[in-house]
């Protein structure tokens, strides 16, 4: 028997009769709203007008679930391009007839890279400071805001790690399994929660944050490092084609990490030049 295993089996959400709220929706929504008041703490303590910040949260939402879908489908399920393309954008699939389905592909590669692009447009409208001053903050958010994704994700029994072979695990009878699992949803939440409270602790009680980029930078080292060691023990998302001992995730995570080693180590000349 296996007496160390948790069997989890949860509902797929609160369901109210008419309207049933996913657990998944649920924590997307507790990462913005946090992300929303982490921000004002950011904005008031800089004296920068609250009236920004609405905005911010509006580019913020719309580029992280923008990128997230557009990078679910680029890095791990081009198909829909050519088999199902109103699913892309639709929470909808048209494949096999009508049936609603959510946006079930969601990439955090794709939301990283839609939150940079937001951001941008976003600091040039409103903001009109450096760059990298507001990555810096949003930074953090996200930190935070990745733990109650991974924690969704968890809930749905997606991302899932691969079998302990031992006693040891999660199993995931929604899944129709009856072995265990690494729950490597929560490992990756864990140490989310690891990376956000160094973040928190630099930017609050050191002067790192004056020199712009440093948070950011600190921030792709540290949560796109976890990403990488994590998928050592998740299933691979797309199937692996030849030899290669990295998945999609691990190779995705590279370039982030060797950008943020730049942004840490940059000669501070050039850090100047870029706050201007």
């Amino acid at each position: 028997m296996l007496f160390s295993a948790i069997v989890w089996d949860p509902s797929k959400g609160i369901d109210l009769g008419f309207f049933l709220i996913r657990y998944y929706s649920l924590m997307y929504l507790v990462a913005f709203v946090l992300g929303w008041y982490i921000m004002k703490k950011f904005f008031s303590n800089e004296h920068i007008d609250e009236e920004k910040l609405d905005p911010l949260f509006i580019y913020a939402v719309l580029g992280t679930l923008i990128g997230a879908r557009l990078g679910h489908v680029i890095f791990y399920q081009t198909e829909l391009f050519w088999e199902d393309p109103l699913s892309i954008v639709l929470p909808f699939s048209f494949k096999n007839g009508f049936e609603f389905t959510g946006f079930q592909g969601l990439a955090s590669h794709g939301a990283a890279i839609g939150v940079i692009i937001s951001m941008y447009f976003y600091n040039k409208k409103h903001l009109k400071k450096s760059m990298l001053f507001i990555l810096d903050r949003v930074a953090i958010t996200v930190a935070i805001g990745g733990v109650f994704i991974r924690i969704g994700n968890f809930i749905n029994s997606e991302i899932i790690g691969k079998p302990t072979h031992s006693d040891y695990g999660v199993i995931f009878k929604q899944l129709g399994e009856n072995f265990p699992r690494h729950p490597a949803q929560l490992y990756e939440a864990g140490c989310y929660v690891i990376v956000f409270i160094i973040l928190w602790f630099i930017y609050w009680s050191t002067n790192k944050k004056e020199k712009t980029g440093f948070i950011f930078g600190l921030f792709l080292v540290l949560l796109w490092s976890v990403r990488f060691f994590i998928e050592f023990v998740k299933e691979a998302q797309v199937i692996q084609r030849g030899s290669w001992t990295l998945n999609t995730g691990q190779l995705l995570s590279i370039p982030f990490i060797l950008f943020g080693f730049y942004l840490i180590f940059r000669p501070k000349k050039e850090t100047q030049s870029i706050k201007k």
